[in-house]
């Protein structure tokens, strides 16, 4: 996902491994000063999960990084994981620092918007030693704000659980961008694709199961314009439009992502 106030300076919102495809089918993004010329002011992660960060090496033969991401990430990305000691061999890479505190760390001014990473349950990625500790600084989320107009957005891809904090930041946006990836809490051991649950994974199913409320009725209780259904997994059954589950979502007035799709706020 990438965030713009005005069309021409973009912010990267997680670097997946596909993000070669990405840019080219975002014109966007295309390079206007140069073959080497990027749209893409800076990236921020919201941990350092595999599939949020290996795009990152699609980047880097452009100019040196602007990255933004937690000292936790950071740790994970210049050890276990050391992407980002690679890419000091290519553009190299600028981090600024995104602690999480509760309610909220500092606002960070990047290309004409203002972002700030809060914490959000999660799990760090299974390579990481912080897997079985689970911490509230393992992830972020991040609200995304519009000066001139004070309108806000949320950015969270991964999304364990929606308690007090959480809600607060639902009811104070305008549009919010979260977890859908998974229907139900057994949906991989049920479809025969793997062993473990949503919550072994650090996801909220949309659906209500033994671990308490799912996220539709965190959805129907959020004051926000827009909802939006992000980081679906392909056995999530949302994903057939003629489908009962997407109806259940029309029914509810939640949104599911497609690639391309355009949010003005």
């Amino acid at each position: 996902m990438a965030v713009s106030a005005d069309g021409e300076r973009w912010v990267l919102l997680n670097a997946s491994p596909d993000i070669g495809a990405q840019l080219r089918a975002s014109p966007v993004l295309w390079p206007r000063h140069g073959l080497r010329d990027s749209a893409i002011e800076a990236v921020v992660l919201m941990d350092s999960q595999i599939d949020h960060v290996a795009g990152l090496l699609s980047l880097r033969e452009g100019s040196r990084l602007q990255l933004y991401c937690t000292p936790e990430s950071h740790e994970d990305l210049t050890g276990s994981l050391p992407l980002l000691k690679a890419l000091e061999s290519y553009s190299g890479v600028n981090w600024h620092p995104m602690p999480l505190e509760p309610g909220g760390g500092a606002w960070h001014e990047i290309a004409g918007l203002r972002l700030q990473a809060v914490p959000v349950p999660g799990k760090a990625p299974p390579y990481s030693p912080r897997r079985q500790a689970e911490a509230r600084s393992d992830n972020a989320a991040v609200l995304i704000e519009d000066p001139a107009s004070g309108r806000r957005v949320l950015y969270a891809p991964g999304l364990a659980r929606v308690g007090e904090a959480e809600r607060r930041c639902l009811d104070g946006c305008d549009t919010v961008l979260v977890d859908g990836t998974f229907w139900s809490e057994d949906e991989m051991v049920a479809a025969g694709l793997g062993k473990k649950h949503a919550a072994d994974m650090g996801h909220l199913p949309q659906c209500d199961g033994p671990h308490g409320p799912g996220m539709l009725r965190a959805l129907d209780a959020c004051a926000a314009r827009r909802k939006v259904l992000i980081h679906i997994n392909n056995s999530n059954p949302i994903l057939d439009e003629d489908g009962p589950e997407r109806a259940e979502l029309v029914r509810r007035g939640i949104e599911v992502a497609f690639d391309g799709m355009e949010l003005e706020i």
